[in-house]
C-alpha cells in the first residue's frame, strides 16, 4: 500500500516537473550523485547551507508535511521536484534523522561555519599567552564534541562514556601539543621575533589535527575489533568486516587531518601578506575584522571540500566461491569479508566519515 502511494506521488510530481531542471525526487536520498567528487561537493554545500538557520517554525512544519504527503501518496497537484528537494533539505538540516527532534542551532551542520569561525579566529590570534592557548583549544574541542554528540547515530546508541573518552583525549592532545610547540618556539633563540611569531601562527594546525586523530581512534577503536556493516546494492546487511573498518577509519582520520589544513594554514599565510599592506599598517584596528573574514572564507571553502573527498559508501566487488557445496562465499579483495550467500552481489561497505570536523 505504501509503495502504491509513493508511486502515485512520484507520478504527480513528475507531471508537475515536465520543464523543471531538478532531478526526480527520491525520499531520503541525496539530490546529487555521490559517485563523483562534484556531486558530493554539491550535496555537502546543501548540508552546511547557513540559510537553513533562519527557517521559521511554520516553514519547517510545511516542509515536514509536504514530505509526509509525498510518502503517503497524498501530494497535492502542482508540487515540483524543486519544492520537494527544498523541503527535504530543510528537514534534514534542522531535525535529527533518528529522533525527529530539533538540533540546537550552534550544533547543526548548517551552523558549524557561522558558530565555528569565531573559534578559528581565536585559535589564530597572534601573541597568545599560555592561558589563551589552553582556552581556545579547549573551546574548539568542546564545540566539536557537542556537534558530534548532537548529530550522533541514535539508532545505535553509544555509551556517553565513549563520547567523554574521545572528548578528553582530544582536549588533552590538542592542549599539550599546542602548549609544547609554543614553548619550543619561544625557546628557539635562532629565530628572529618576526619568524618566531610567524611559526607560532601555524601551531594550531598540528595541535588540532592530532586531536582529531586521537578523537577518531578513541571513538571508533571498537569498530576495528567488531568490524563495520557491509551492505549489498539493495541496502541489505550481508555481514561485517574488520578490514572495511580499518579502511573507514583511515579515510575518516585523513579527512579530519585535511579539513583543518586550509582553515588553520591559509589564514596565517594570507594575513602575513596583508599585514604588510599600507592599509593595515595605517589602520591596525582593521586586523581583527580582516582576519575574521579570511578565516570565514577559508572555513566555508574547506569544510565542503574536505568532507567530499571520500564517498560515505565505499564499494567493493566480491568473488564467488569455487566450492558449490558450501554455498557461494562473498570474498572482498579489499575488505576481507567472508559471509555465506546464494548470489555474489555488488557490495558497499559503510564508510561513515561522520561529523567531519573535530
Amino acid at each position: 500500500m505504501a509503495d502504491t502511494a509513493t508511486t502515485a506521488s512520484v507520478a504527480a510530481a513528475s507531471a508537475a516537473n515536465a520543464s523543471s531542471d531538478a532531478p526526480p525526487f527520491q525520499l531520503g536520498k541525496p539530490r546529487f550523485q555521490q559517485t563523483s567528487f562534484y556531486g558530493r561537493f554539491r550535496h555537502f554545500l546543501d548540508i552546511i547551507d547557513p540559510r537553513t538557520l533562519f527557517v521559521t517554525e511554520r516553514r519547517l512544519r510545511e516542509a515536514v508535511q509536504l514530505l509526509e504527503d509525498y510518502k503517503h501518496g497524498t501530494l497535492r497537484p502542482g508540487v515540483t521536484n524543486e519544492q520537494l528537494w527544498s523541503a527535504q533539505k530543510i528537514k534534514q538540516a534542522i531535525l535529527h534523522p533518528d529522533t525527529n527532534e530539533k538540533i540546537f542551532m550552534p550544533f547543526r551542520m548548517s551552523g558549524y561555519i557561522p558558530f565555528g569561525t569565531p573559534i578559528v579566529v581565536g585559535l589564530l590570534l597572534p601573541n597568545q599567552t599560555l592561558a589563551s592557548t589552553v582556552f581556545w583549544q579547549w573551546l574548539n574541542q568542546s564545540h566539536n564534541a557537542c556537534v558530534n554528540y548532537a548529530n550522533r547515530n541514535a539508532t545505535k546508541p553509544s555509551p556517553v562514556s565513549k563520547f567523554i573518552q574521545g572528548y578528553l583525549g582530544a582536549v588533552i592532545s590538542a592542549v599539550s601539543i599546542a602548549v609544547g610547540l609554543n614553548v619550543l618556539v619561544q625557546k628557539a633563540n635562532k629565530f628572529t621575533p618576526a619568524t618566531r611569531l610567524l611559526i607560532q601562527r601555524f601551531v594550531p594546525f598540528p595541535a588540532v589535527a592530532s586531536a582529531n586523530i586521537c578523537n577518531v581512534v578513541l571513538m571508533r577503536y571498537g569498530e576495528l575489533e567488531e568490524g563495520i556493516d557491509v551492505l549489498d546494492s539493495d541496502g541489505n546487511l550481508v555481514g561485517s568486516s574488520k578490514i572495511a573498518a580499518r579502511h573507514a577509519l583511515l579515510e575518516t582520520a585523513l579527512t579530519r587531518v585535511v579539513l583543518p589544513m586550509p582553515i588553520l594554514v591559509l589564514p596565517p599565510i594570507v594575513m602575513s601578506m596583508l599585514e604588510k599592506t599600507s592599509l593595515l599598517q595605517a589602520r591596525p584596528r582593521l586586523l581583527l575584522p580582516v582576519q575574521s573574514l579570511v578565516c570565514l572564507a577559508a572555513f566555508g571553502l574547506a569544510l565542503p571540500l574536505a568532507i567530499s573527498l571520500f564517498p560515505q559508501m565505499s564499494e567493493g566487488s566480491c568473488l564467488k566461491s569455487q566450492k558449490p557445496v558450501e554455498f557461494a562465499t562473498i570474498s572482498l579483495d579489499l575488505l576481507g569479508l567472508t559471509q555465506p550467500c546464494q548470489k555474489p552481489p555488488r557490495l558497499s561497505t559503510e564508510v561513515i566519515t561522520g561529523t567531519p570536523i573535530n
